[in-house]
């Protein structure tokens, strides 16, 4: 089995890769204030991380997005691979939009003001679903 990264995956793959990966050091040095604040915010949401302390949820999901930066940044990980990383990812930010109260305009899918800043996680899905869709349909 060989593993190659097909050239018209490389825009995608660089600037989502990119843009994760400066979000996941960003959150290496946050403070306990802001910890706290994601923290929040992800737990009003996901109950179950409630029982996580901030600053280990933080840490967390640095950890994860830098991980997901890499399966994308790195050329040997398989499209499919970096494709399900990151979709398992943009689910998880799609999953606070549509379960956070006031994110999205009454009885519709389309986002309020402050919806949108979550409702734009969707075009990492779609990177995600497109990197699959390319490597189970490529000969």
């Amino acid at each position: 089995m060989r593993f190659e990264i097909k050239a018209r995956q490389l825009p995608p793959r660089i600037a989502t890769g990119a843009f994760i990966l400066n979000s996941g050091i960003g959150k290496l040095s946050a403070d306990e204030s802001q910890a706290a604040q994601l923290h929040g915010f992800a737990a009003g949401t996901y109950p179950f991380l409630k029982k996580v302390k901030p600053r280990d949820f933080n840490r967390l999901l640095a950890v994860g997005e830098i991980a997901v930066a890499a399966a994308l940044l790195v050329p040997v990980v398989p499209g499919i691979v970096a494709g399900a990383g990151l979709m398992a990812f943009a689910g998880g930010l799609l999953g606070l939009y549509a379960r956070t109260p006031g994110m999205r305009q009454g009885g519709t899918p389309l986002p309020t003001q402050e919806g949108t800043a979550l409702a734009k996680d969707m075009w990492m899905a779609g990177i995600g679903l497109g990197l699959i869709v390319d490597d189970l349909t490529s000969r």
